[in-house]
């Protein structure tokens, strides 16, 4: 076992966090589970695959993952969320930085590939999204925004694994849709507080861009007619986000109740924040 602690955050994942537990229990010291209140069968689910379960309050993703990070016995740390899985590749590569002792870097970038539900395996060039998922959490860690949950290296460099999460984000086109709907309402509300009322030029010209943003520079186009659909998915997405702050703006401009609840953060955090 690798002195390595791995800590998944939870809510009402007992089908898909099996294959997150099962890609890491045999090789790592321990799995840690933090979850916030499922109603499934998560707690149960964890238990019997030999994880410790923590229950705390949502409180945001930064505060759950510092939560999580902190509750590990052991300074590396790899993160991983219930809908991913190490892959046997990445599992083999992180073994081997541990062979000769502590690895060379403070932290690891590592590519997550995208595996939509009507996929068996998602196509290697869509896995645009690097982020820091291993690392020494004496010298790096989670910063506690309630939005965006990403590490920053305080001291030391970063080095770059090349095996891949695979992260299966949703259960179906519907499951989608619904996420949409509850992301882009806190991700308006944190707009509004960042930049305020969206101009018509924006709601009029971004789901366009958006679009081709995922279709060519994300290179959906390698996953057929899958990625058109996940193409029009991420433009509605990016509209929405606005759509909701320009309504939000319309009514407190027209006297009616808001829709948002401004999130009151530090502009300065915010600045530092990297967005997926």
């Amino acid at each position: 076992m690798l002195p390595l602690s791995v800590f998944i955050i939870t809510k009402n994942e007992a089908d898909r966090l099996p294959a997150a537990i099962a890609s890491v229990r045999d090789w790592v010291d321990e799995v840690i589970v933090v979850d916030s209140g499922s109603e499934d069968a998560t707690v149960a689910v964890a238990e019997s695959l030999g994880a410790k379960v923590l229950v705390r309050q949502w409180e945001g993703y930064g505060p759950q993952k510092v939560f999580g990070e902190r509750a590990c016995r052991n300074d590396w740390i790899l993160n991983l969320d219930a809908d991913e899985a190490v892959s046997p590749e990445l599992a083999a590569e992180i073994q081997t930085h541990f062979h000769a002792g502590e690895p060379e870097h403070a932290a690891y970038t590592v590519p997550i590939l995208p595996i939509y539900p009507t996929q068996k395996m998602g196509h290697p060039w869509t896995a645009f999204h690097h982020p820091i998922r291993l690392y020494d959490r004496r010298r790096a860690g989670f910063k506690p925004h309630p939005v965006h949950d990403s590490v920053v290296v305080r001291s030391g460099t970063v080095g770059h694994l090349k095996g891949f999460v695979w992260h299966r984000s949703f259960r179906s086109l519907t499951h989608h849709l619904a996420k949409i709907n509850e992301t882009t309402t806190w991700r308006a509300a944190e707009y509004r507080q960042r930049k305020g009322k969206p101009s018509a030029l924006t709601l009029f010209l971004l789901p366009f861009f958006a679009f081709w943003k995922s279709y060519l520079l994300r290179r959906e186009f390698a996953n057929g007619a899958t990625g058109v659909l996940i193409s029009h998915m991420y433009a509605i997405q990016r509209f929405l986000r606005v759509a909701k702050a320009w309504e939000d703006a319309e009514r407190r401009r027209l006297g009616l109740p808001p829709t948002l609840d401004l999130p009151n953060t530090d502009p300065q955090d915010q600045n530092q924040t990297t967005a997926p």
